[in-house]
């Protein structure tokens, strides 16, 4: 990186003490899960973390394709995740309509005062 005087744009920092080997698993039709693994700073395998997996499906919607993504809680192994995947995508759904709708109602809701 060139130094210069310029004031930093970004303030990414990575947490070393957090670090996670990504897997991506997929069907190749409806679903990908992710398995997060915990690693050290040396790339090896942290014991005292837990593994956890995601899960990511598309709906399909009239106005095209929508993703959805949630943890996959509980799961242990791939195939439990792969076993759990269904009913995680639709809590997450659920979970989805019902803050669209609660949006719906606030905004129905509002009072519209004139000249603001």
């Amino acid at each position: 990186m060139e130094n210069t005087n310029e004031p930093r744009l970004t303030n990414i920092k990575v947490n070393p003490e957090n670090l996670y080997r990504e897997e991506t698993f997929t069907d190749l039709t409806y679903a990908s899960i992710r398995r997060l693994t915990p690693v050290k700073i040396d790339g090896s395998v942290d014991d005292s973390r837990e593994t956890f997996f995601t899960g990511m499906a598309q709906l399909m919607s009239p106005n095209g394709p929508i993703p959805v993504q949630c943890i996959i809680e509980g799961a242990k192994t791939l195939s439990e995740a792969i076993a759990k995947l269904p009913d995680a995508i639709e809590k997450t759904v659920q979970a989805m309509i019902a803050e669209a709708k609660e949006m719906e109602r606030k905004e129905a809701s509002r009072i519209v005062v004139p000249g603001q």
